[in-house]
């Protein structure tokens, strides 16, 4: 099977940037790479390229980093002649003009077993419920947000003790290999979409900081499952005695929640007795 695509990228943070180095890897290598435009990180808020940007100039590929999808913006990438495209944690709304815009349409990698769990954060909704099994889905885009017929979908279980940060790099390097494997046929016509149960969709939305929160008076598994949703992204934490304990490492052990070190505000990492 020829591995030769013509594929524009969209992505911006490192599990998209992970998952560009897998495809350079497997010689799909895209015309032009979109992702967001630099911006101000660390204490010296310094211009920054997005980790995809990072791999993008690495390997002397295209880069277009704009502000919004405007006119302007679509027909600059329409120059790139592109007939698919790919999309993982780009973190713009694709208008329909844009997806109508690559012949053999736009696909996009989501990480749970749609129509369950469509939205920002699949994977930790499924930590959150205490699911022992999710995985990933490569669909292919519609403007109703993770609505889109589904293209390619594989099952992974979820160890009883593995949080966010083992579980993430998991579903990226799932995605990825059905990205490789499904590019070329998709470029040949050879997949046959299926449609979405949309009745049976559930939807998360965006995590914030008071998430994080723990109650040290519930139950011992629903404070587990919040440190494993939350490990690799806004933590836990809890107060005591006034005083604000962000959670670096925990346990569960024998029907308990186990905090092993904490970080007292204002204060340097410290074991939790």
């Amino acid at each position: 099977m020829s591995r030769s695509v013509k594929f524009a990228y969209f992505g911006t943070p490192g599990v998209a940037a992970s998952t560009l180095e897998s495809l350079i890897a497997a010689e799909l290598i895209p015309t032009v790479v979109v992702t967001s435009p630099d911006a101000p990180r660390g204490r010296g808020l310094v211009l920054t390229p997005s980790e995809t940007k990072a791999v993008a100039v690495a390997h002397g590929i295209p880069i277009l980093t704009p502000k919004r999808l405007d006119e302007a913006t679509l027909a600059t990438i329409r120059e790139y002649d592109s007939e698919l495209a790919v999309v993982v944690a780009y973190g713009k709304i694709f208008p329909q003009t844009l997806i109508d815009s690559f012949p053999k349409g736009a696909v996009n990698v989501h990480y749970s077993l749609l129509p369950k769990y469509r939205g920002a954060t699949p994977m930790e909704a499924a930590l959150l419920a205490g699911d022992t099994e999710t995985g990933v889905t490569v669909q292919r885009m519609a403007l109703e947000l993770d609505a889109g017929d589904i293209l390619a979908q594989e099952a992974t279980p979820i160890g009883p003790l593995e949080t966010a940060r083992e579980l993430r790099p998991r579903l990226v390097g799932l995605g990825a290999h059905m990205l490789v494997e499904l590019l070329p046929r998709l470029a040949q016509s050879e997949v046959t979409p299926t449609s979405q149960e949309h009745a049976l969709a559930t939807r998360t939305r965006k995590s914030n900081k008071a998430d994080g929160q723990l109650d040290l008076t519930a139950s011992a598994e629903e404070n587990w499952r919040k440190y494993r949703a939350y490990a690799d992204t806004i933590g836990t934490y809890f107060f005591q005695d006034d005083a604000r304990y962000k959670i670096t490492k925990a346990s569960f052990s024998n029907g308990r929640f186990i905090i092993e070190r904490v970080i007292p505000e204002g204060k340097s990492e410290t074991e939790w007795h």
